[in-house]
């Protein structure tokens, strides 16, 4: 198997693959023990038929004395399309460990929806759908900072990238034909924004399902989740290695202000109940008491049910079906059903109104719930109707 473990190997293939228009990208990586995502391997593969089969490879980050610079050039070469495929968690290792996203980019899941493949689409279907080929995936959960690898474990991971080619061509072609390649492209602009990939402590609270909206209770929990963000990042490991959400809803609602206070807590882990992770609860529930009134946080808004139209939703939903259906694209991609409520509630910004998903759908939900157009059914499917004509 083509296992690519020094530099000059590497740069060997990456100064090969730069003569080429496209190159085909996947990753293994580790999460259960850490923070941040442990990259473990690298699969690549450029088009055509190589000597001896070296247009595909694999990369073994973990190789001693390997230097990944070789591959960062490539990444950073903008005559090479990177392609992947759901790219997001990828992009985010080597915006982590390198500053790096690759650019140009093409995510064939991205793509897939567009081109009326459905809503997150895996790549298990494509490659059934398009390169007419089945995958072994019974190397899908090993641990793949283990080695030596195995044989299956190496023809599992450059499966990755050999079929990712054809998917690639295919969908490329497609979005030139429809003229949608903008609409991709519109899409990997979040993808190659390094905030995607920066996670801040102090907004680490709002992902959590609070159970008051207590203000002092918000404001203790924001504090909670800042700390055991910044410590789990300082130190590599995973959120819950510190305190669960269960673990933080208690320590927010009993307020411990000692060692022992702690020690009464039914949910903290043992090792949270003594030295640093300890010293820094006590210290973060002090300071969410110590907000002055005035600056305590105030819950996420919530949309009032009764401000929804039900109705104009119901109506909303049959038009983005028709819509989605029309143009061929996943309905999620054009607007989720959040957004369906936020326009029946009688907000009129949000990403369905901008770009191609505006003129896909948004454009005619304005006219829906400006009275301006109607909808109805002609056997099986459904149509737009101008109410001026109607009237008339």
């Amino acid at each position: 198997m083509p296992l690519i473990t020094t530099t000059d190997l590497l740069a060997a293939f990456c100064a090969r693959a730069a003569k080429y228009p496209y190159v085909t990208v996947d990753t293994e990586f580790l999460r259960e023990r850490t923070y941040y995502s442990k990259l473990c391997l690298v699969q690549l593969a450029y088009p055509g038929k190589g000597v001896d089969g070296d247009e595909a490879i694999l990369l073994d980050p973990l190789a001693e004395g390997l230097s990944m610079e070789p591959l960062y050039e490539l990444f950073r070469d903008a005559g090479v399309v990177k392609v992947f495929h759901a790219a997001r968690q990828d992009l985010e290792i080597f915006c982590v460990d390198a500053d790096l996203i690759p650019a140009p980019l093409f995510d064939t899941q991205v793509a897939a929806m567009v081109c009326g493949f459905g809503e997150q689409v895996g790549y298990e279907t494509l490659v059934r759908k398009i390169a007419k080929a089945s995958l072994d995936k019974s190397s899908r959960f090993t641990d793949w900072s283990r080695r030596p690898l195995t044989d299956a474990q190496m023809t599992y991971a450059l499966a990755d990238v050999t079929h990712l080619r054809t998917i690639y061509e295919f969908l490329a072609a497609r979005l030139d034909k429809t003229g949608r390649r903008a609409w991709v492209e519109e899409e990997m602009a979040v993808l190659t924004d390094p905030a995607t990939y920066r996670v801040n402590p102090e907004a680490a609270w709002e992902r959590l399902k609070m159970r008051t909206s207590s203000p002092r209770f918000l404001a203790i929990a924001k504090e909670l989740a800042s700390f055991r963000e910044a410590f789990a990042q300082d130190r590599n490991i995973p959120r819950s290695r510190v305190y669960k959400d269960d673990a933080l809803m208690e320590l927010a609602s009993t307020k411990p202000t000692s060692h022992q206070d702690l020690g009464k807590s039914r949910l903290l882990l043992r090792e949270a109940r003594r030295g640093e992770i300890a010293d820094g609860i006590i210290a973060a529930v002090a300071k969410g008491q110590a907000v002055p009134q005035d600056q305590l946080p105030k819950p996420p808004k919530s949309r009032d049910r009764a401000e929804i139209n039900a109705g104009l939703s119901d109506l909303l939903r049959v038009l983005l079906k028709a819509k989605a259906e029309e143009a061929g694209v996943a309905q999620k991609l054009i607007a989720t059903a959040s957004d369906l409520d936020d326009i029946a509630s009688g907000i009129r910004t949000g990403d369905w109104l901008k770009g191609w998903r505006g003129k896909v759908f948004g454009a005619d939900a304005l006219r829906l719930c400006n009275g301006e157009i109607a909808l109805s059914c002609q056997g099986t499917a459904v149509k737009i109707v101008e109410v001026s004509q109607l009237s008339g």
